[in-house]
């Protein structure tokens, strides 16, 4: 009896079965969560309701279903279903993020919301082995919310300081 316990709990963990895997897992698992990071720091900095760790975690979910739907051999049609899902999914915490004041025709955290749908995009192409896209991504995701904020705040008619 103990032997069929200790094989079936062996096959049951051999999902990383060598070190090629393993090192393949771990570095797009890993480049998600940092790239997710640095998006996250960037909302928090500025005080933003979805920051580091809510970033993180959005990238570490989205990297493992796509990393392990890779793994398991799941067909490129099968995992195109997985990643409409995480989309819908990723959609509607977005959703939650977004406030519209009722007395104004004003919404808020919508930039927010938008960057945590980037940061399952740039996940998503970790998890798939495409860290160099990924990387490029937050850059511009980076340029986008930083850069562009300058711009909105600059008004025409006054001389930038920066």
């Amino acid at each position: 009896m103990w032997d069929t316990v200790v094989t079936t709990l062996s096959e049951e963990f051999s999902d990383l079965s060598d070190a090629a895997q393993l090192t393949r897992v771990t570095t797009r698992l890993m480049v998600a969560i940092v790239l997710g990071g640095i998006i996250g720091y960037e909302r928090e900095h500025r005080g933003r309701s979805a920051g580091l760790r809510t970033h993180m975690l959005v990238a570490l979910g989205v990297a493992l279903i796509v990393v392990s739907a890779q793994e398991s051999g799941m067909e490129a049609g099968d995992l195109s279903r997985v990643l409409q899902g995480i989309f819908a999914g990723i959609g509607f915490l977005g959703a939650g993020a977004i406030i519209k004041e009722s007395e104004k025709e004003h919404v808020k955290w919508l930039t927010t919301a938008a960057s945590v749908w980037s940061t399952a995009a740039i996940a998503t192409a970790a998890g798939l082995g495409r860290e160099a896209t990924a990387i490029l991504a937050t850059v511009l995701s980076l340029a986008i919310l930083s850069w562009m904020l300058r711009l909105e705040r600059r008004k025409p008619d006054e001389p930038s300081d920066e």
